[in-house]
Formats: C-alpha cells, structure tokens, sequence
C-alpha cells in the first residue's frame, strides 16, 4: 500500500466518524483492534465512539496534520466544540472548548488494528 493510499483510508475513515455511519466502520477497523494497549474489538471502538458523540453532540474531527507512512498514520486532529458534562474528569458542562489529540494508527490488512492516542487535557483545563 503507497503513502497516499493509506492517507486516502484514512480520510474515509474520519470522514465515515463524522457521518456517525456506524455500519461503514467494519471497512476501517479491524476486528481485533486495541485503542491505547487495550484490545476492545470492533464493537468496543463503536461503543466508545458512539459514546464520545452523545457526550458531545457537535464532535467533528478536523485533520490538521497527517503522515503516513505504511503500515503508520500519524495524525494531529482538532477539535472544537461543546461537551455536555464531565470530559476528561473536567466539568465542561456544555461550554465552547478547542482541543487536540495526537493520535498513531498501526494498519493491518488495510484497517485500523492499533490506535495509540493522547488528548491536550491541559488546553481544556487553561480554558475552563
């Protein structure tokens, strides 16, 4: 798989987040996948997907930065919006807050096998 390829995989796959199109997730995240050393399979990603969006109903992943170099993505994703409650242990409670996440992405057979991710908790705390 070529550099652009996978950074092609990967923007479906964001944008598949965006749309909430759940069904379509299977095309982007392998079965077995881990998130931050732990194996939580297809259906442990979604939950916590599914979660993340009814904690905060406007979430929209923004690409600011990618490299992709295969089977690795390497990506920097912004965001920008209104959590409900409590984010991160913080009681955001429904105000404006814009944050990053750095986030590493191991493919296996074309999918996402292991994601590896670090949200900038400290922009939101400076914010709050």
């Amino acid at each position: 798989m070529t550099k652009s390829d996978l950074a092609a995989i990967y923007r479906d796959y964001i944008a598949c987040l965006n749309r909430q199109d759940w069904p379509a997730l299977g095309r982007f995240v392998h079965d077995d996948v881990a998130h931050n050393a732990q194996t939580v399979g297809l259906p442990g990603y979604r939950a916590m997907l599914e979660r993340d969006f009814r904690e905060i109903p406007d979430l929209n992943f923004k690409i600011a930065l990618l490299i992709s170099d295969p089977p690795h993505i390497a990506c920097r994703l912004t965001f920008d919006c209104t959590p409900v409650g409590k984010f991160l242990g913080l009681d955001v409670n429904g105000r404006r807050v814009s944050f990053c996440e750095n986030v590493f992405y191991a493919f296996h057979d074309e999918k996402i096998r292991q994601v590896w991710s670090v949200i900038d908790k400290a922009a939101i705390e400076a914010q709050l």
